[in-house]
């Protein structure tokens, strides 16, 4: 379910402390019900290669396929080229934290050996951050792990942070808006729920 941006700003995360500049796209409850220390099992699953739908690994499988034919995603526009990483950003308490794993594969690009698609910045008890850049968007995923409205369980929720890459970042993000919202988004959510729920079951 698609959440205002108060659900995501009226929190204090501490990813607020390093993205100033970044513009708030997305905030989305997901089908995680579980308990307050659940976050890290979260990431496992997030990180570690699994079976996705095919609508979604044909929409990112598309979207690989573009990137390589236009440029977008050449080694010198990642996260240490183009840009430079949150995680010079980061106070010392964080930097000094454990970092959390990448997310090194993702539908329809599965160079799990390649480098990362998503780096981690960090992780909290609560918190993961990482982020990703190429030619258009330097973008921020954030998932934080909070309290059902009920007070009687804890589920995660996940904020989109991006920065354009100019004119040419801001058009690229408007063409695929609709897009996004109408398939990516409630297909990913599905994968995250059915995942979440076969590894509930297991154990």
């Amino acid at each position: 379910m698609r959440l205002p941006k108060t659900a995501h700003t009226s929190r204090s995360w501490r990813v607020h402390e390093i993205t100033e500049d970044f513009d708030l796209e997305d905030v989305w409850d997901l089908p995680t019900p579980g308990g307050p220390d659940d976050l890290a099992q979260l990431v496992q699953q997030f990180t570690s290669p699994g079976k996705d739908p095919v609508v979604l690994r044909a929409l990112f499988a598309l979207r690989w396929k573009l990137g390589g034919l236009f440029g977008w995603d050449r080694p010198s526009s990642g996260v240490g080229e183009r840009v430079r990483s949150l995680r010079e950003r980061l106070p010392a308490d964080l930097l000094e934290a454990p970092r959390g794993p990448d997310l090194r594969a993702v539908p329809g690009r599965e160079d799990a050996g390649g480098p990362p698609i998503f780096s981690s910045v960090y992780q909290t008890h609560d918190e993961w951050v990482a982020e990703l850049s190429n030619k258009t968007v330097h973008t921020v995923m954030h998932i934080g792990w909070v309290r059902d409205d009920s007070g009687n369980g804890y589920h995660a929720q996940m904020a989109v942070l991006v920065k354009p890459n100019g004119r040419f970042g801001k058009a690229y993000m408007a063409a695929i808006k609709p897009f996004r919202y109408a398939l990516v988004y409630p297909s990913l959510l599905r994968s995250i729920g059915r995942h979440w729920q076969k590894a509930q079951a297991a154990g």
